[in-house]
C-alpha cells in the first residue's frame, strides 16, 4: 500500500514530471516552429510553465475544499475553479508576451481569447482528470489494503482463539491425571508426569499460534504429550509415532496433531484391550499426508458430536490457514478403530527461511 508520506511523494514527482514535460512538448511543438525568437519564446516558457505549475498547486488546494460539501455543490465548484484558473492562466500569458515585446498592455482580439482559453483550459482539465484519476486508484488501493488487514486480523484472532480453546480441557485432564498418581502415592509417575507438562504448557507459551513448525518439531512435542498420556495410561497404551525420510523438515501448523491423540484417547478407549495409537507422516507427491489411527471404538456417526471438539477445532484451523488447500477425511476401520487422514500442501522449512 502507499502511504501518506509516499502519496505526497507520488504527487511532487508526478507534478515535476507533468510540467517538465508540458514545456518541452510546447517548446518542439509550438514555441520552436513558431515566429517567436529564441530570446523572447524562452523566458515566456519559463513563465508559462511556473504559471500553469503554481495554478494547479492552487487548484488542488481548492479541490480538498470543495470534497467536503455537497455532491452537487462539489461539482459546481469544480468547474467554477477550474473556468477561473483557465482565464487566469490565459491572461497571465498574453501580458507576459506582451512585456517581452516591450509592450503594456494590448487588448486581445476575440479569436486569441478563445484559442488560448481552450488551450488552457484544456490543459487544466487534463491535469485535473489525471490527479483525480491517480488519486481515485491509490485510494482505492489503500481500501482494499485496509480491508485485507482487517481480514487477516480477523483470520489471525480465530485462529488464537482455536488454539487457546483446547488448553485448558487438556490442563484439566492433565492435572487431574496427577492428583490420581498423587492420592496412589505413585509420586515417581506424579512428578514425571508434572515435569512433561510443564514441558508442553511452556512449549504452548512461547509458541506463536499462527507459526508453522516442522514434523521433527511436531512430533518432538507430540511425544512429549504421549508420555504424559503414558503416566496415565501405562501399560494400557501404545503409541507409535512414523515419519517417512524426507519429511522431516516439512513445515505444519503448531500442536496440530495433539488434540487429535488426545480425542482418540477420550472417545476411543475401550477398556477391554489395550489402546493402541499410530501417528504416520508421508509424502505424497505435493501434499504431506497425516495419517492418525486408532484400534478404539471408532466414531459414532448417529451422535451429533461425533469427533469432538478437537477435531471440529482442527478442521476449522486448516481451513483458515489453507483457504481450501487442505483435507481433512476420517471414518472407521473395518476391524475396529477409527482413522484420520490430513494432507497439507509441502511447505519446506528452508524456503520458508
Amino acid at each position: 500500500m502507499i502511504k501518506l508520506d509516499s502519496k505526497t511523494q507520488l504527487f511532487w514527482l508526478c507534478q515535476y514530471c507533468g510540467w517538465a514535460a508540458y514545456a518541452l512538448l510546447t517548446e518542439l511543438m509550438i514555441k520552436l516552429p513558431g515566429p517567436e525568437p529564441m530570446a523572447i519564446h524562452l523566458p515566456h516558457l519559463l513563465l508559462d510553465t511556473c504559471c500553469g505549475f503554481f495554478i494547479t498547486l492552487w487548484l488542488r488546494y481548492l479541490y480538498a475544499k470543495a470534497r467536503q460539501r455537497s455532491t452537487a455543490l462539489s461539482i459546481t465548484a469544480h468547474i467554477c475553479y477550474l473556468l477561473a484558473a483557465s482565464l487566469l492562466w490565459t491572461q497571465f500569458k498574453w501580458v507576459t508576451l506582451q512585456w517581452s515585446y516591450g509592450s503594456w498592455w494590448q487588448t486581445m482580439s476575440w479569436f486569441d481569447f478563445g484559442t488560448w482559453t481552450s488551450a488552457s483550459f484544456t490543459m487544466l482539465a487534463t491535469w485535473t482528470a489525471g490527479y483525480y484519476g491517480i488519486k481515485i486508484y491509490l485510494d482505492n488501493a489503500e481500501q482494499r489494503h485496509k480491508a485485507a488487514e482487517a481480514i487477516n486480523l480477523a483470520k489471525e484472532s480465530q485462529l488464537k482463539m482455536l488454539r487457546y480453546q483446547l488448553n485448558p480441557h487438556f490442563m484439566f485432564n492433565s492435572i487431574n491425571a496427577i492428583c490420581t498418581l498423587i492420592l496412589k502415592q505413585d509420586n515417581s509417575h506424579a512428578v514425571v508426569m508434572l515435569e512433561k507438562l510443564c514441558d508442553l504448557l511452556r512449549y504452548g507459551l512461547y509458541t506463536d499460534p499462527l507459526a508453522k513448525i516442522t514434523v521433527q518439531e511436531e512430533m518432538t512435542i507430540l511425544q512429549t504429550y504421549v508420555d504424559i498420556e503414558q503416566c496415565r495410561f501405562q501399560n494400557q497404551l501404545q503409541v507409535k509415532i512414523d515419519c517417512q525420510p524426507g519429511c522431516e523438515q516439512l513445515l505444519i501448523p503448531s500442536l496440530l496433531l495433539q488434540p487429535l491423540v488426545e480425542n482418540a484417547l477420550k472417545h476411543g478407549t475401550n477398556t477391554d484391550s489395550k489402546m493402541a495409537v499410530t501417528v504416520s507422516f508421508s509424502r505424497q507427491q505435493q501434499y504431506l499426508q497425516i495419517m492418525i489411527r486408532d484400534n478404539g471404538s471408532g466414531f459414532q456417526h448417529t451422535s451429533s458430536s461425533a469427533g469432538g471438539i478437537g477435531m471440529k477445532n482442527c478442521m476449522e484451523r486448516l481451513q483458515l490457514i489453507y483457504s481450501g488447500n487442505s483435507t481433512f477425511s476420517y471414518g472407521n476401520q473395518p476391524h475396529g478403530g477409527a482413522w484420520i487422514c490430513i494432507n497439507l500442501p509441502c511447505e519446506h522449512a528452508e524456503d520458508s527461511r
